[in-house]
């Protein structure tokens, strides 16, 4: 009977020795597969509306990247890319150039990247551009309309000035000889009257 029992011992001693070699390498491969390399932020955002196309687009992920492996492209409404350069890594942060004078609507990123770790990491998402408010006026049209009026302003300004003095000092004569008239006419009436009072 003992014989018996240390054989159902070892047994089952066997039989818990595989599961718990199997926990173990669960428990180690578990940690690992956490540490993959993953896209912690972007600028702009998934899903952003932006006033106006921003000069670059940021990707910051969660370990450093490698800039040999470093792939992002970023494509307009139309289907074309609106990079101006390729893509600058400094460390975790993968960042490209973009044309700003680019046109409202929607953008999409993508970008495929290798960590330093030898991680590759990829993936995309959409962000759109609305319409921008008007700007407001340039520094010189500003400076155009606080500065001094020009000398061929002020030559013109003062020509209409010399001729309504001229109509005005015009009017005044005309006004004045008219008087002298009227004055004229009633004294030579006055006076062949009292010549004819004289005479009867």
């Amino acid at each position: 009977m003992n014989a018996i029992h240390r054989r159902a011992a070892r047994t089952a001693a066997r039989g818990l020795v595989a599961p718990a070699a199997a926990l173990t390498v669960v428990a180690v491969a578990a940690p690992q597969a956490a540490a993959h390399t993953e896209l912690d932020t972007s600028s702009p955002g998934a899903e952003a509306t932006l006033a106006g196309l921003p000069p670059r687009v940021t990707l910051t992920f969660s370990d450093d990247m490698r800039r040999k492996y470093a792939k992002v492209a970023v494509t307009g409404p139309d289907g074309e890319s609106v990079a101006t350069g390729e893509p600058e890594v400094q460390g975790k942060t993968v960042a490209l150039p973009l044309d700003a004078a680019s046109p409202v609507g929607r953008y999409n990123v993508g970008y495929r990247v290798v960590s330093a770790d030898g991680h590759p990491v990829s993936g995309s998402y959409i962000f759109t551009v609305t319409a921008a408010t008007s700007p407001n006026p340039s520094p010189r049209a500003a400076r155009s309309a606080d500065a001094p009026p020009s000398t061929a302003t002020r030559e013109t300004q003062a020509s209409e000035s010399v001729e309504e003095s001229s109509g005005a000092n015009t009017s005044a004569l005309v006004g004045g000889g008219a008087l002298i008239l009227v004055a004229a006419a009633v004294g030579a009436y006055v006076a062949r009257r009292r010549r004819a009072g004289h005479v009867d």
